[in-house]
């Protein structure tokens, strides 16, 4: 239980679900609603405790090889992106294979793939053993180095060709401005792509971060600890001159000796359910101030194979097939006027 002695809180803006986690919470939502359960999923759907228990509650089976699925049982590919060959043994088995990557990671694939097609040596900026990580080095992987510190960097030895610099969607933008500089010191005609691969929700969560972190005493960040943009923020908060920064999955969790002002953000797979428990339970004296530091409005339609296979269903099946929570659904299928949390809460029933 938080402290009263907590003064006021500073409420970021933008947090919480990002446009690949809309895409992809509503994607499995569908999967609940017009299959018998278990849906299957290949790893968390994405890296939130709260938002994979209320799937697994739902008869979702999460499995981190696709072999433990039975053949011909719907299956849906996470958001961080799987490996060619995980995709490839998910069509073999059968059934209905929906894959819910974030369209920013499948860039990254595209620019490995074909980076390593023009004989560069990739360079790929990511945490082991995360599953973008993981899947986007089996890209081509005869051809990419995977490094997260300056020292792993400048430890590679020297490619026998050009080289070309990719990251890994979620990584905080100061960890990775400072390995791209040391890449470029070392090779001065390193391929970056025009665009940063750093998703837009990772940067935006950060600057909104650094626009409250110097005002306050404590930050507290809202997200799972396997979740590689919670962590990022973690590391933001502190590196932008905040003394203290804390991680929580929920309100419970919260530390009892939080004072003063406190920062409070929710990283891209957090609900803002989840952030408006926090706020009730640090009780802030002096009221909550949002500080809005970018605006958002990007939003990723639902995977194609699944857009196809939901209008078929309800020519066949008539709009009956999805009720209870139906018009919530319906509209998640072409529109952006629905949030995630809406559609979860859809469920229920």
């Amino acid at each position: 239980m938080a402290s009263v002695q907590v003064e006021r809180v500073l409420l970021a803006s933008p947090r919480g679900f990002c446009a690949g986690v809309q895409m992809a919470i509503k994607s499995l939502a569908w999967m609940v609603r017009v299959f018998e359960p278990p849906v299957y999923c290949y790893h968390e759907i994405v890296h939130n405790q709260v938002v994979v228990e209320r799937f697994r509650d739902l008869g979702v089976v999460f499995v981190d090889d696709v072999a433990e699925v039975p053949e011909g049982k719907p299956l849906m590919l996470s958001a961080h992106g799987s490996a060619p060959e995980v995709v490839q043994a998910a069509k073999q088995k059968g059934g209905t294979v929906v894959n819910a990557v974030c369209p920013l990671v499948t860039k990254v694939h595209h620019e490995v793939k074909l980076r390593a097609s023009k004989g560069y040596t990739v360079i790929y900026v990511g945490h082991e053993g995360h599953e973008e990580a993981i899947g986007t080095m089996a890209v081509a992987p005869e051809a990419i180095h995977l490094v997260e510190s300056v020292a792993q960097l400048e430890a590679l030895p020297e490619p026998a060709g050009p080289v070309a610099f990719l990251a890994q969607t979620t990584l905080a933008l100061d960890e990775w401005r400072s390995i791209l500089e040391a890449a470029e010191r070392r090779w001065p005609d390193l391929w970056v792509p025009g665009r940063s691969d750093l998703c837009f929700a990772t940067t935006n969560r950060q600057a909104a971060l650094r626009a409250i972190a110097e005002r306050c005493d404590a930050v507290v960040v809202i997200g799972s600890e396997n979740s590689s943009n919670t962590l990022a923020l973690v590391r933001t908060a502190l590196a932008a001159g905040c003394p203290r920064a804390e991680r929580v999955n929920r309100a419970s969790e919260l530390p009892s000796d939080l004072a003063g002002t406190v920062g409070v953000i929710a990283g891209a797979s957090a609900p803002e359910s989840l952030v408006e428990d926090v706020v009730a339970a640090l009780s802030p004296t002096d009221g909550t101030e949002v500080v809005a530091a970018v605006d958002e409005d990007e939003y990723f339609p639902l995977p194609r194979e699944l857009r196809e296979l939901l209008r078929s269903a309800a020519t066949v099946l008539g709009a009956a097939a999805f009720a209870p929570g139906r018009a919530a659904l319906a509209r998640s299928l072409d529109g952006r006027d629905i949030e995630a949390a809406e559609v979860l809460a859809a469920l229920r029933s």
